[in-house]
């Protein structure tokens, strides 16, 4: 069974990692988080769940207006040849969310089978604080780089800060 936010919210705080959650209407786009990013001060994002050739997955976090290009974007995680998105079943099979919640906070779900390579965008990571979906896209949670540093740690992923973003062409 998945994390629930509680779970997640829970883990957190017993790594006396400091953040804050706030409610919102469901979003499922980047383009309808405009409203929230107003609202609510630090870098936003977008992650991407991908997956290789060889079935490596791999997850890509960035700001939210980050260019990001998918047809050179395995040279620079390390991928084997091109990179596709991972598919709704495997993506609820691996990180426990739906598409449309998919965040690093979901890492949660995978620290037994550790089958993830988190990428954290190397301009993201310039930007204090940082908001995440807490398992589901009716909340964000706002937490520091440091702490999403610590929480991927926590989960036994050492996250790779690469800088995958561009203006070469977008996702």
């Amino acid at each position: 069974m998945p994390a629930s936010r509680q779970d997640l919210l829970a883990f957190l705080d017993g790594l006396a990692i400091d953040v804050t959650t706030r409610d919102h209407p469901a979003v499922f786009t980047v383009a309808e988080s405009t409203e929230i990013h107003d609202e609510i001060p630090g870098g936003h994002t977008k992650n991407l769940f991908l997956k290789d050739k060889k079935g490596r997955i791999f997850l890509v976090v960035a700001l939210h207006d980050a260019e990001i290009d998918l047809k050179s974007i395995h040279q620079r995680i390390g991928a084997q040849g091109r990179v596709s998105f991972g598919k709704p079943d495997l993506l609820m099979e691996v990180l426990g969310v739906p598409p449309g919640s998919v965040t690093p906070l979901a890492l949660i779900n995978d620290r037994d089978a550790q089958r993830v390579t988190p990428i954290f965008d190397a301009t993201m990571m310039e930007v204090e604080p940082l908001n995440f979906h807490p398992l589901e896209n009716t909340a964000t949670t706002t937490i520091s780089r440091q702490g999403l540093l610590a929480f991927a740690r926590a989960c036994g992923h050492e996250p790779l800060i690469i800088a995958v973003s561009d203006k070469q062409g977008a996702v």
